[in-house]
């Protein structure tokens, strides 16, 4: 009966021990959730900072101010812990054009998955809408991401909050 109890507890010693390296492992290649927020910050204010010939150059044309609703799923290099440390952002984008409605639902929008480099100047790419768009966005955005970046928003707060600035922004006009 010794034996037993020595075996059991052995076992449930090492199934505990592997469980945990498990979720330490997964949760070391997971961005942190202040980095996710530091970065999904960033790229919002570059995208509602970009200039009206900047939007041109990814196929948006409108001249009125934009509000945008970021969520980061992965960095370049990929073990990134740090915004220092992060070269590319892969994100999905939501943003709103506030001339064209004063409401968001029937405010004109662009979205998908984008890849942002970090710089001075920072630089986005936006792959072009159309026939062939899934190929383009394999092109833009490296394979370990692939299922995020067709993936919807996780969590709708980003959204939400871009709403509430979106509102702000169309009543002070």
């Amino acid at each position: 009966m010794i034996r037993t109890r020595r075996g059991l507890v052995a076992a449930s010693v090492t199934l505990a021990g592997l469980t945990l390296a498990g979720v330490m492992f997964f949760a070391g290649r997971q961005p942190s959730a202040q980095l996710n927020e530091e970065l999904a910050a960033q790229v919002t204010m570059i995208l509602e900072r970009a200039s009206t010939g900047e939007h041109h150059a990814h196929g948006h044309n409108f001249e009125s101010d934009v509000v945008c609703a970021v969520e980061p799923f992965g960095t370049e290099p990929a073990g990134a812990s740090s915004l220092v440390e992060v070269k590319w952002v892969y994100a999905r984008h939501l943003c709103a054009i506030t001339g064209e409605s004063s409401e968001w639902p029937v405010s004109v929008r662009a979205s998908g998955p984008i890849a942002v480099r970090l710089g001075i100047p920072p630089l986005v790419k936006v792959p072009e809408a159309g026939a062939g768009y899934p190929e383009r966005v394999r092109r833009l955005i490296p394979p370990r991401y692939h299922e995020e970046a067709f993936a919807d928003f996780s969590d709708d707060s980003a959204i939400e909050a871009a709403k509430q600035r979106f509102a702000q922004a169309t009543t002070a006009r």
